[in-house]
């Protein structure tokens, strides 16, 4: 095989759709593992199915826990699968920022096999998050860096990686642009009768472990007089009946990718702690509030069509207020990042 790609977590579902359908046509010869990071069949198995993911080699089933437990049991079953092929692979890929990404790249670095990374270089400079302490390094122990912008490649030189960085755009723009013509309406009896909405997420353990934080986030939607459509991280979903909410805020089951996707059409903006939320929202056109004090995707930043308010309840009630107040503009790539990503591997591979 050319490249094992470990994938486990949802966004990296949607990252392998588009990127394993490049390789593939590609005639790159690619073997998938799940690190079962997420394991829910509303977290996975539906993604496989919708948008046609190469079924994984193996599943490690590795499931939740804390964060070096569950990144212990991701490494030693990579190193486990890694060291008992006939012949190394290439590359190891893997995506963005989770405990399944370090995990791989830790098991892979060690037996000399060659790291990609993408989604390189993206920084919150938050070091409390374990996603930054995972992003950081992995990209220093990666041979092959793909950056969403140039601000992923400026971050790296500054860290002293300027060997093997590439800047493709996002890969999830791809998958935006090639499954939004597949957009499936999901309705219920929690949906509302018109598409006078705010679509809100909220699954880091920053918000949902902090009882302080989440009163503030709910109690600025209370007042805010907007109906919000809230697919329910399974995180959170033990918390609920204590939450006392109102009928304005309606609670739906996680969404598959496709019918996320409807809900974010039609929506009228995002409330979300969620990174790559903020990009499928800016590339929908529609207004972000993150719920977050950083951001690693800082373009979207630009002219407030994402604004940072923490879990402030008056900076979110002051968001709400106000509009984007510029055009929008394309940014991360031309929605073909991974045909370009495909183009370098073949390069390395030398064919």
């Amino acid at each position: 095989m050319d490249i094992v790609s470990v994938i486990g977590a949802r966004p990296q579902f949607v990252k392998a759709a588009v990127v394993s359908r490049a390789l593939r046509q590609n005639g790159i010869k690619e073997v998938i593992l799940h690190s079962g990071q997420h394991y829910d069949a509303a977290m996975s198995r539906v993604f496989f199915e919708q948008l046609e993911i190469p079924a994984p080699e193996i599943n490690f089933e590795a499931g939740s826990g804390m964060h070096g437990e569950q990144t212990a049991v991701i490494l030693t079953k990579t190193e486990q699968y890694l060291a008992s092929l006939p012949q190394k692979p290439a590359f190891l890929l893997v995506y963005g920022d989770t405990n399944s990404t370090l995990a791989a790249a830790l098991a892979a670095s060690k037996l000399h096999i060659k790291i990609i990374h993408v989604e390189a270089g993206l920084r919150s400079f938050n070091r409390e998050m374990p996603e930054e302490i995972n992003r950081v390094l992995t990209d220093h122990l990666s041979s092959l860096l793909f950056c969403s912008s140039d601000t992923g490649e400026k971050q790296l030189a500054k860290e002293g990686i300027t060997e093997g960085v590439h800047v493709t755009g996002d890969v999830m723009y791809d998958a935006v642009r090639l499954f939004s013509s597949q957009v499936k309406s999901s309705s219920s009896s929690s949906d509302f009768d018109d598409e006078n909405y705010w679509l809100f997420t909220l699954h880091r353990p920053a918000n949902t472990d902090n009882e302080a934080r989440i009163s503030q986030i709910l109690d600025a939607l209370k007042q805010s007089g907007k109906n919000i459509l809230w697919p329910v991280h399974p995180r959170i979903k033990n918390k609920m009946a204590e939450l006392n909410l109102p009928d304005r805020i309606r609670c739906i089951q996680p969404l598959p990718y496709l019918e996320m996707l409807g809900k974010l059409s039609s929506c009228s903006g995002v409330l979300t702690d969620s990174g790559g939320l903020q990009k499928e929202a800016y590339w929908c056109k529609k207004q972000c509030i993150t719920l977050r004090e950083e951001t690693e995707w800082t373009e979207t930043l630009s002219g407030g069509w994402n604004t940072l308010v923490g879990a402030d309840k008056n900076n979110i009630l002051g968001a709400l207020s106000k509009k984007p107040s510029t055009e929008w503009v394309p940014i991360y790539g031309d929605g073909f990042s991974s045909q370009h990503i495909a183009d370098i591997i073949l390069k390395q591979l030398g064919r």
